[in-house]
């Protein structure tokens, strides 16, 4: 290699940044964006809490590959993303550092990159010349550590831990190699032995017989591929696939398996989901539906094993982890001292609840989110005429769409599903065959989160974020659910605040839930009966959201968007300072004033006017994407400016307003 030392070293986060000599991270032109979402970034930050908190040593976050291009230079070559993630986690811990970060050629992503953290500077860029993946990452790592990270001491020992215990193994590509032929070895190489497929092996380990190793196998491969109906993945008529409704018929052994066809039908359709070219004559003629998972397979397996350990006397489900760092652990403790009937119990539970998943619960289509069309698909998939259709008729089907989207983009943290556990268990337990009781099971299930655990002082940690197990303690009995609300009567204002003194957190799902029950209001009195805008019905549906008549298009429009994950002050932070502020910070900061919309809009509008916000998001040349901004509670809010545009400018949403709508929104949101 022309060198006489190993081209790596393990460094600290430390040492990366703050080298004794200065070094420059150069990103390529070739490389892509950065484009790590909250997620992905949140998952970090806890992974380093957690690894903080327990006081680990050492904990290794991964690899860094670069091309030493000289003077100081290193252009990256792989792992950017987690570099530019703790470049951004760095920054908004106010550390100081000498190494830089550059991007090559993309003077956009350069300067924000360069004034990200730096008082106000991040704000003076015009919203058309930022870098939009850096700077809601940026908006996502505060935001993260927020959630986790208390300020004062406990900041301070994350962010030692982090610089001198989360280490990094920098590999330096030797400076002869040709970076072609590296570039083709690693794109071609044998990736890492994952967990997942640890735990797959452990299992297969305990079966003998090699026909039953060999449906397991099946079972398993189906399974992993999030984005296809296991339909398509796992040869089988409707007729099989219609007993996994029922919850009590089938085990391992009823499930129809040829070892050949079923392998060839996979490795056929594996192809078709790579190959550019057309499907060849003899591979099967349908086309998988693929589609966007709300989960990824580690993590699934975990809500499989935690339904099929929930029978056991000594389970206890608030311990159990689904975080997918402990697959392994979990996974060794449940079948440590299993034998084969075990294993293939839980391979029909994964075919079961794969099915379940896939059929009846909501996964997002290919498309990004648009204001024309709800990406969101609820539909089962028949073998019979290979294709999908909706679950039931459209009022029910769209509630339970509203519901399930409701949860899952106010959970969108893997580790954090635990309203799809809920979901799949129920399925499980008591057959998806009746929508009726399923869908009553959803509703139940967003009150039981709103009542006995968001408006539950005890079950809320110092920034109103939910305690560790106060989901399982509060929805969990035995081996079932804990049916009744034990907190009728709640204290909103006593959580979330009025006002008068500051709020210490209001979290999303309160602001999604108080959404779907605006929409629920709309469906259950004035969806489909083509009322007139002057009509007692409609002027009664109106005056209860405290606003005139604005339409029912937003209503029929409306669903939850993935992009809104960012709260807006109506009255913006900007305005409440000063002699003639006409709010402070505890006024601005309450329910009334804020709203859930997309992370663009508020990058380019936190510091808009209320009346400036309504001239440009109602703008009917569309210069604000709708969607980015479709929360009915937002719409009413505008509304409500609207109808004060007579008083004095500048005064068309004071405090007055916020009040009164807070107390109109609370007033639904609390209804039993």
């Amino acid at each position: 290699m022309g060198t006489n030392h190993l081209p790596l070293r393990e460094v600290s986060i430390a040492q990366l940044y703050n080298s004794a000599e200065r070094a420059t991270f150069e990103i390529p032109i070739y490389q892509r964006n950065y484009a790590w979402e909250y997620d992905e970034i949140a998952a970090l930050v806890q992974d380093v809490f957690d690894a903080c908190r327990n006081e680990k040593p050492t904990y290794y976050i991964g690899t860094l590959v670069t091309f030493y291009k000289g003077d100081r230079v290193y252009e990256v070559i792989d792992g950017q993303q987690r570099l530019t993630t703790i470049y951004l986690l760095l920054r908004a811990l106010g550390v100081e550092f000498g190494n830089r970060l550059t991007y090559r050629a993309r003077r956009k992503s350069d300067d924000t990159i360069r004034n990200l953290g730096k008082p106000k500077s991040a704000d003076d860029f015009d919203f058309e010349e930022r870098d939009q993946g850096i700077a809601s990452g940026f908006d996502d790592v505060r935001k993260s550590l927020a959630e986790k990270v208390s300020e004062g001491e406990q900041r301070k020992a994350f962010c030692d831990y982090l610089l001198n215990h989360v280490h990094i193994i920098h590999y330096r590509v030797p400076k002869d190699i040709d970076l072609n032929h590296y570039f083709e070895v690693m794109n071609s190489r044998g990736e890492q032995l994952e967990k997942h497929e640890i735990v797959k092996a452990q299992l297969l380990s305990k079966l003998s017989d090699a026909a039953d190793r060999a449906k397991f196998a099946a079972i398993w491969e189906a399974c992993s591929a999030m984005n296809v109906y296991v339909q398509q993945m796992f040869k089988a008529d409707d007729a099989f696939w219609d007993k996994l409704c029922d919850p009590n018929v089938g085990n391992f052994a009823d499930v129809p398996f040829s070892a050949n066809t079923a392998a060839d039908k996979q490795q056929a359709i594996a192809r078709m989901l790579e190959a550019d070219e057309p499907v060849s004559v003899g591979e099967p003629k349908e086309r998988p539906e693929v589609f966007q998972p709300i989960i990824d397979f580690p993590n699934f397996l975990l809500i499989v094993l935690k339904m099929s350990r929930m029978g056991e006397s000594n389970f206890k489900p608030d311990a159990f982890s689904l975080d997918d760092k402990e697959l392994i652990k979990e996974f060794d403790a449940a079948f440590r001292s299993a034998d084969a009937a075990a294993v293939k119990a839980f391979a029909f539970s994964l075919l079961k609840a794969k099915f379940l998943l896939d059929n009846y619960v909501v996964h997002h289509d290919n498309a990004d989110d648009r204001a024309d069309s709800n990406p969101w698909k609820l539909q089962r998939w028949s073998t019979d005429d290979n294709r999908a259709r909706n679950i039931a008729p459209a009022p029910l089907h769209d509630r339970i769409v509203h519901l399930l989207s409701m949860f899952e983009v106010a959970f969108t943290a893997r580790q954090r599903k635990n309203y799809l556990f809920y979901s799949l268990f129920f399925l499980s337990k008591y057959g998806a065959a009746d929508l009726e009781r399923y869908t009553k099971f959803l509703e139940w299930l967003a009150k039981k989160y709103l009542f006995d655990i968001y408006l539950v002082p005890a079950n809320l940690s110092e920034i109103n974020v939910p305690k560790p197990g106060s989901f399982d303690q509060n929805v969990l009995s035995g081996s079932g659910f804990k049916w009744a609300i034990e907190h009728a009567e709640p204290d909103f204002v006593g959580v979330y605040g009025d006002g008068r003194v500051r709020s210490r957190g209001i979290p999303l799902f309160v602001f999604n839930y108080m959404d779907f029950r605006l929409w629920s209001l709309y469906d259950q009195t004035l969806r489909g009966e083509r009322s007139k805008e002057q009509s007692p019905k409609r002027r009664a549906f109106f005056d209860a959201l405290g606003c005139d008549d604005f339409g029912l298009d937003a209503f029929d429009a409306f669903y939850f968007s993935r992009t809104r994950r960012s709260l807006e002050h109506f009255f913006p932070q900007a305005n409440a300072v000063g002699p003639r502020a006409l709010m402070n910070e505890a006024q601005i900061n309450c329910f009334g004033n804020y709203a859930v919309i997309g992370a663009a809009a508020n990058a380019s509008g936190s510091n808009w006017s209320p009346i400036t916000k309504l001239d440009h998001y109602l703008d009917a040349s569309r210069k604000i994407a709708p969607v980015s901004v479709a929360s009915l509670k937002f719409r009413i809010m505008m509304q409500m400016c609207h109808d004060n545009r007579t008083r004095r400018e500048g005064c068309e949403w004071n405090f007055d307003d916020v009040r009164r709508h807070q107390a109109r929104m609370v007033e639904i949101l609390l209804a039993r």
